[in-house]
Parts: C-alpha cells; structure tokens; sequence
C-alpha cells in the first residue's frame, strides 16, 4: 500500500470518528483523547488473518508501553482484509482469544466498526446500524480501566446504545450522505 494511500485511509477514519462519532455524540468519550491528540489510528497492511493478529498484538503492546495521557486508545483499520462482515464478525472471536491468551482480559476490550455492519435481529437498512458503520473494517482496542473511570462520571450510561439509535433514526438521507459517504458510493 503506497504512503498517500494510507494517508488518505487515516484521513477518511479521522473524518468519520470526527464527524460521526464525536460529532453525533455516538461516543461521548471519544472527544477529549481525540483534541489531545491520544486516539492512534494504525493502518494495517495485513493481507491474512495470521498477520493481522501480529499486528493487533502490536498494538496492544504498544498501549501497555505507553501512558493514557500519551496514548489513550488505537483504532486498527483493515482496508484489505473482511469486506464481508460475516467474515469480519467471526474474527472478532479470534482477537477475543488473543485477549485472553495473552493475559489481557479485563485489560483491554474490542469495539467493532464495519462498513456493512449488521447487529443481531437486524436488517441490514435498519438505521440503528450506522451507530457501528464505519469507511472501513476497525478493531478499536480500549482500555478497560480509562472506560471505567470515564463511566463513572456519565449519568445512566447505559442509555448510550438507546440514544445513539434515537440520533441516527433522526438523521435525513442528506445527513446520511454526508456523515457516510462511504454508504453511497457508485458502482464504477
């Protein structure tokens, strides 16, 4: 992948973390890392599910170097790899395990984020899954303790899902346009 390929796949996941999910409050923890500069977006040129759990490992590595105040969170972004979501899904089981495996459990957690993504008992138009699409595959690895401090201080996060469907079900198809180009792209 040539370096301006990948600087326009990080502008692209920057926009749609700055304009979705910090501009739609999907996220509302999301806006502080990001203006400090803490939310690393790693591109990863991984062209098989082996070398794509290398990478992963990478990064969570890379997190337990780094301090919160350096290095809050990273988006891994996998333009090569799981244009089938199903695909994708199924992985998510193996970066699971790979949590585990490696004694990370309770340590870090895995957000996912799809450009087809589909929750269970939904139909893939339903407008509540646009809280979870994004330009590419994404792997956000988080830690679990900074997701526990912050929740502390947010009245009934457990509404969170609940409002962010009521926001993305308000949207017009203008504003869908706009916030997910990606979603509307023609066919060349």
């Amino acid at each position: 992948m040539s370096a301006q390929h990948s600087a326009e796949i990080k502008q692209q996941i920057q926009q749609w973390l700055e304009d979705v999910v910090i501009g739609l409050n999907l996220c509302p923890f999301a806006a502080k890392p990001n203006r400090n500069k803490q939310i690393k977006i790693h591109i990863s040129e991984a062209e098989s599910e082996e070398m794509l759990l290398e990478d992963i490992y990478q990064q969570l590595l890379e997190l337990d170097q780094k301090p919160e105040d350096e290095l809050e969170t990273t988006l891994v972004v996998t333009p090569t790899l799981f244009a089938d979501f199903d695909d994708y899904n199924q992985f998510l089981n193996l970066v699971d395990a790979l949590i585990i495996q490696t004694g990370k459990e309770g340590i870090y957690q895995v957000a996912s984020f799809h450009p087809d993504y589909c929750f269970y008992g939904t139909e893939p138009e339903d407008a509540e899954n646009l809280t979870n699409r994004s330009p590419y595959p994404v792997f956000h690895l988080i830690r679990e303790d900074s997701m526990e401090r912050v929740l502390k201080h947010y009245p009934d996060p457990e509404s969170i899902p609940e409002r962010n469907i009521e926001c993305v079900k308000k949207l017009t198809f203008e504003q869908r346009k706009a916030l997910f180009p990606f979603l509307f792209k023609t066919a060349k």
